[in-house]
């Protein structure tokens, strides 16, 4: 009777069920969320295993298995366990979503991640009384969920929470009134998402991070779906990553998570701690994580690590990779300094005594006492928790899995401690005052303006005309394909295109903020104006 039919993979434990398809004939079974097929990906769902069965019995001359996020890994795995052999085309295509606004950041205590969920959403949004969209708040547990809530409800947000432990009739309502538009501001756990399809949601602000870049990207990535800017923000404080290691070691029963899966579930986290300290364009970042080169857009901009590096200009953009003897000095140091507290306190007291604070807490441990003490009182406290957050990245440390989770060198760490000459680290960067850490798009636009004026100023007579002309087809080709200009190139991209004057794809791949996706977008146009300019 029905031309199509929609199921849960967890129909597919019916016998009768799995009969009555095979009697009808199915021209197309298509798998949404594949995903959730694989057991080392983010999401896995065991009755997702059932398909690869149900495709051998039913022989569909279609079969067709989509996902907003997948690795190479899971993308290897969904096509062995749909069996979907060597003439399966995939197409990869769409991760890149550059008219978000991502920025990331480590806050320390309660009152900064206040004040940078404040300023974010007073950015993106405007006036909480008339907002101008609406938002998503995402916490980790239940009870930060109604805390925000009632912390933006104080601030005059429309906010509600919304988490597995309601009824499902509250759930049903939060839900119905965000997508109608009376609700302007949700705070959630990520049970909230799912088939939420709201075009004008300017900012999804995470107040502890999820559980892998996977998550991140599909939560995030329900801002912005009318393609108007829309901000992504990322906060992480040390009591954040030590609630992750305590929620991957545990299984949804309470009990103990198996190894195995506890472990993979922790290297998926530390993926996302690589990505909170990236030093190069965060979406360059998460496209090369999926595995999507073709896509790079060679810096966006306008992500808070793109505004750093245009703040910055005596730094390379490339990835800071340092191999100095100076910085393995560093690290060896920090590491040396896990070793020696024996997991006698956490990794804020580490810390603490890396800078040389004697008070009560580094005197009841003994870590006055140690060679280690001191070692980095030159340093603020900001960056030398930035650094043992590194460390915790790269694999060198790692949290025990207890209430009070405590850092201890891991073989790799302790191999690194030992060895001689130069370590593969980025040591961080020296962050700026609170204030300026804060200022997301107006004054990184107004300051990466300025230094766009400074350079066109450079131009000589015949590059401030091919910069014209580039600017007024960059105009064109956004108005024609219904996008903001940024998106098809950015002024510093252009000043350079003017100075450079590429003549081919290959030229145009040298300059900055035109990687391969905007080159096979646009490339042909620009290089046809400055073939005639």
């Amino acid at each position: 009777e029905y031309k199509i039919v929609y199921a849960a993979p967890e129909r597919l434990a019916s016998d009768a069920f799995v009969g009555m398809l095979s009697r009808c004939n199915v021209q197309l079974v298509a798998v949404d969320e594949a995903h959730c097929i694989a057991q080392w990906g983010h999401d896995f769902r065991p009755d997702y295993r059932r398909i690869g069965a149900l495709l051998e019995r039913l022989r569909p001359p279609r079969v067709l298995a989509c996902t907003a996020t997948a690795t190479p890994e899971v993308r290897r795995e969904i096509r062995e366990q749909l069996r979907l052999g060597d003439r399966c085309a995939e197409v990869l295509r769409g991760f890149a979503r550059p008219n978000l606004h991502l920025s990331a950041r480590n806050v320390e205590g309660v009152a900064e991640a206040r004040g940078a969920v404040f300023e974010a959403l007073a950015s993106a949004l405007g006036d909480a009384a008339a907002p101008r969209g609406g938002a998503i708040v995402y916490a980790a547990t239940r009870r930060q969920t109604e805390q925000w809530a009632e912390t933006l409800r104080d601030r005059g947000w429309n906010a509600a929470a919304y988490h597995a432990g309601m009824a499902a009739e509250e759930r049903s309502r939060v839900a119905s009134r965000f997508a109608d538009r009376s609700l302007g501001l949700v705070v959630a756990t990520n049970a909230f998402g799912m088939g939420i399809d709201r075009a004008d949601i300017r900012a999804v602000v995470h107040v502890q991070p999820p559980a892998s870049i996977e998550a991140y990207y599909q939560e995030v990535g329900r801002a912005g779906r009318d393609d108007a800017e829309a901000l992504g923000l990322l906060l992480c404080s040390g009591a954040d990553v030590g609630l992750r290691r305590r929620l991957v070691t545990t299984g949804t029963d309470g009990a103990a998570a198996p190894p195995e899966l506890a472990a993979k579930a922790w290297g998926l986290f530390r993926e996302l701690l690589r990505y909170l300290d990236a030093r190069t364009c965060r979406h360059d970042f998460i496209l090369r994580y999926f595995g999507d080169e073709q896509e790079l857009l060679g810096g966006c901009g306008h992500c808070d690590v793109c505004a750093a590096i245009d703040q910055a200009v005596d730094q390379t953009p490339e990835e800071s990779d340092v191999e100095s003897e100076a910085t393995a000095r560093v690290v060896r140091m920090a590491l040396s300094a896990v070793a020696r507290a024996r997991q006698r306190a956490g990794l804020v007291a580490v810390a603490e005594m890396l800078r040389g604070v004697d008070d009560e807490r580094t005197r009841r441990f003994g870590f006055t006492q140690l060679s280690t003490f001191g070692l980095l009182r030159d340093r603020s406290p900001i960056w030398v928790m930035d650094l043992m957050r590194g460390l915790l990245a790269a694999g060198w440390i790692d949290l025990t899995p207890t209430d009070h989770p405590v850092p201890l060198l891991t073989p790799s760490g302790a191999e690194a401690m030992r060895a001689t000459g130069s370590l593969r680290f980025a040591l961080p960067l020296e962050r700026a005052t609170s204030r300026a850490r804060r200022a997301p798009q107006g004054r990184t636009a107004s300051r990466a303006s300025g230094e766009a004026g400074d350079a066109l100023a450079a131009l000589d007579a015949v590059g401030r005309d091919r910069f014209e002309k580039l600017r007024a087809h960059r105009a064109q080709a956004a108005k024609t394909r219904g996008v903001p200009a940024y998106v098809v190139a950015l002024d510093r991209t252009l000043i350079e295109m003017a100075r450079r004057s590429p003549r081919t794809r290959a030229e145009l791949l040298e300059v900055f903020g035109m990687g391969p996706a905007r080159v096979e977008a646009y490339g042909d146009g620009f290089l046809e104006v400055l073939g005639g300019a």
